[in-house]
């Protein structure tokens, strides 16, 4: 069985101007963290938030995904808090409002200037662009193709909404085509699957799972989350279920049988199965291995 990439499920935002929530992520289980200087922090502690989040990533290295989150390119903080993240240990930053290509070429021309000065490996600190504008949605393609560093996009449901006046809602169409516009990008260019938007509302689990049930039909591998108590919900969605993995088991076992056979498709509990369901069926049971193999204990 080939390997599959293990999918990063869970991102969790946490203020670098907190340290008392910072140091609880490192026991929560999220499978990255976004350390936040934008839209969790006061404008008048993000100066000194920078190099809080730059200790976080030294200390916890290893343990998870570590990602900083600068503020968007057009403010007077950006260029300082991108030199203030490249650390050791730093998997990459997380830029918000990306609206072309543009954007990115900056963010890598000095990322790669300060790996070099720093002694990271070069091209080491992965680029994740938010798409959270009009502008950014229609220049997904570009996006999504403008440097090696972008290896997923994500997409920013609250200042989409706020940017083209619709609602946040579960069933705003808009929103739903641009989840499908940003998908689409991810999968034409090469990129792994993209990551779904935070959802806004702590107390409704209901329309969390909703989202998430969503994003992942989509062709999503994960969700932003703004508190720990939404990560069992998103871990789950995003995982195979035990349904899903003993479906592809009889899938591939019927499927070799009648490859062996002589025969490349069949008829599986009244569902027509050949070489496109079983590769399927292949990617979730490797998927449910690799998450055997990093579970805990």
């Amino acid at each position: 069985m080939n390997a599959v990439p293990l999918s990063v499920r869970s991102w969790l935002f946490s203020p670098a101007s907190h340290a008392r929530r910072l140091e609880k992520t490192r026991a929560v289980s999220t499978d990255a963290v976004i350390v936040d200087l934008e839209d969790a922090v006061a404008a008048s502690e993000k100066i000194g938030a920078r190099s809080a989040a730059a200790a976080y990533v030294r200390e916890a290295r290893g343990e998870r995904k570590a990602y900083i989150r600068i503020n968007d390119l057009s403010t007077i903080w950006a260029f300082g808090d991108l030199e203030s993240a490249c650390v050791a240990g730093l998997d990459g930053i997380v830029i918000p409002k990306v609206e072309s290509a543009r954007d990115l070429f900056i963010a890598d021309y000095l990322i790669a200037n300060y790996e070099r000065e720093r002694g990271l490996a070069p091209g080491s600190i992965d680029l994740m662009p938010i798409l959270e504008t009009a502008a950014g949605a229609e220049n997904a393609s570009e996006i999504a193709r403008a440097v090696p560093r972008v290896r997923r996009l994500a997409f920013g449901g609250g200042d989409f909404t706020n940017d083209t006046g619709t609602a946040w809602t579960l069933d705003n169409p808009l929103t739903a085509h641009v989840r499908a516009q940003i998908a689409i990008a991810s999968r034409a260019a090469g990129l792994d699957p993209p990551i779904d938007t935070v959802w806004p509302a702590l107390d409704d689990e209901g329309g969390l799972q909703a989202e998430c049930t969503t994003a992942r039909a989509m062709g999503y591998q994960g969700k932003m989350a703004i508190h720990p108590n939404q990560l069992t919900a998103i871990n789950a969605a995003f995982s195979p279920s035990a349904t899903e993995v003993a479906s592809a088991e009889r899938i591939v076992a019927a499927f070799d049988a009648a490859e062996r056979a002589g025969s490349s498709a069949l008829v599986l509990e009244g569902r027509f199965i050949d070489y496109p369901v079983v590769h399927r069926a292949r990617s979730v049971l490797a998927s449910a291995a690799r998450r055997r193999e990093i579970a805990p204990g």
